[in-house]
């Protein structure tokens, strides 16, 4: 690889992301314990983590602080409202916090601190997770050293969701060392080797500015959609399925307009795509972080992190993949216009190159991707120019057909009149 001589390739053990094979040691080892961790569970950086047999639903949100564990500070808080045997297929309800203790616990070297992030599909969906640890004071963070259990916060913000004992919402990543990205200086040495975007772009041109700076697209491609937009539904999404679902019971595709402007209304859900195809070398992981809240009031990717080999392959063959940009306008409507800034994507070193990259050899769904809708759609649909031009007039329709009918137009919330301005400006 072209990277090599740049940033030799640190050995396990070393300071960086602790690559797959090393995580293989770490279960064989009991750091990484649970019954029955399956080889799929190894992501090329990060492993995923199954969801255990009860779940508890509670009142708020709570970190359990230095001197509680999570279960009895919520019993003691009077925090904890149901305990729920999810065994089963069991349905999660938007806007409700749910607590599921996961499967995996940890027994931590004294230099090894962990960082978890919700996986690409269950942020696609709008479900928003944390990590918890027993005597915790942040989420999503592995102090070092830790010794303990690990619990996952639940809250689905759009759909209604099956959920079942075994599923993975969330992934762990483990470091070693200091956990600092690369700098400007070595991304721009790293991108005359390995080009970091797409080479065959218009855009291809990095622009690294504290990380490499991505726009979103609102050009599109030939079928014309640039965004979808979440519905309202009270129909639930088993997270189980896979490329089972319609588009249109569930998502209203935004289409190109003249301006190549979109508004994002506030409370709202969008799935967009970033201009850049970018590339992740294997002996690099990436984060995407969310657009800087101190000059627009939005939020961009709920899951934000990209492993080894994204958009880029094991040795280069794939020249970039698209940033699918899960984004939630909060206080006031925001215009988006094409290729306005929207996130930074900062490359953090592995510890070693892992054994296994990015890619549909290990099952990644997302490589290569476009505009991608979760994998639980139908992707005939997802890859149709035609069938989403159809089920753009069958919505279209169903709007006027039902004009003057209020309660129809009610179970039709994001075909109304605010919602088609969008598309119209």
């Amino acid at each position: 690889m072209a990277s090599e001589a740049l940033f030799p390739l640190r050995q396990p053990g070393g300071e960086g992301i602790i690559p797959s094979q090393e995580l293989r040691e770490f279960i064989r080892d009991g750091i990484i314990s649970a019954p029955g961790i399956d080889e799929d569970q190894v992501q090329p950086s990060s492993i995923d983590l199954r969801l255990s047999r009860q779940a508890y639903l509670v009142a708020a949100s709570f970190l359990p602080g230095t001197s509680s564990t999570l279960l009895n500070k919520a019993a003691t808080n009077g925090m904890l409202r149901q305990k729920i045997d999810i065994s089963n297929p069991t349905i999660f309800y938007p806007g409700l916090i749910y607590i599921i203790p996961l499967e995996e616990s940890l027994d931590l070297p004294s230099d090894v601190f962990g960082i978890a992030n919700p996986k690409s599909t269950t942020g696609r969906l709008d479900i928003f997770t944390r990590l918890i640890t027993d005597v915790g004071d942040e989420f999503e963070r592995v102090r070092r050293g830790y010794c303990g259990k690990l619990y996952i916060e639940v809250v689905s913000q759009t759909f209604p969701i099956l959920v079942q004992a075994g599923m993975r919402l969330n992934q762990l990543r483990l470091a070693r060392g200091r956990h600092i990205f690369a700098g400007d200086r070595a991304l721009r040495k790293l991108d005359q080797s390995d080009p970091l975007v797409d080479a065959d772009e218009e855009s291809a041109q990095a622009n690294v500015d504290r990380g490499l700076r991505l726009t979103v697209d609102l050009e599109g491609n030939d079928s014309g959609i640039v965004a979808y937009q979440a519905k309202k539904t009270s129909v639930p999404i088993d997270l189980s399925k896979v490329d089972y679902y319609e588009i249109a019971e569930f998502w209203r595709p935004i289409y190109r307009d003249e301006k190549l402007q979109c508004i994002l209304e506030p409370g709202e859900f969008y799935i967009l795509a970033s201009r850049q195809r970018v590339r992740v070398p294997p002996g690099f992981a990436a984060e995407l972080l969310p657009y800087d809240l101190a000059t627009q009031e939005f939020r961009v990717h709920y899951a934000g992190f990209f492993d080894p080999g994204f958009g880029y392959g094991a040795a280069g063959e794939i020249p970039g993949t698209c940033a699918v940009l899960e984004v939630r306008a909060s206080q006031m409507p925001i215009l988006l216009e094409d290729d306005q800034f929207v996130g930074r994507l900062n490359y953090y070193r592995m510890a070693a190159v892992p054994d296994k990259v990015y890619g549909g050899n290990i099952g990644s769904s997302y490589q290569q991707q476009g505009l991608a809708l979760s994998k639980q759609f139908k992707r005939s649909q997802r890859n149709s120019d035609a069938g989403l031009r159809r089920q753009r007039t069958q919505m279209d329709r169903a709007y006027e057909l039902h004009l003057g009918e209020p309660s129809a137009v009610e179970s039709l919330p994001s075909v109304g009149p605010r919602a088609a301005r969008i598309e119209a400006i």
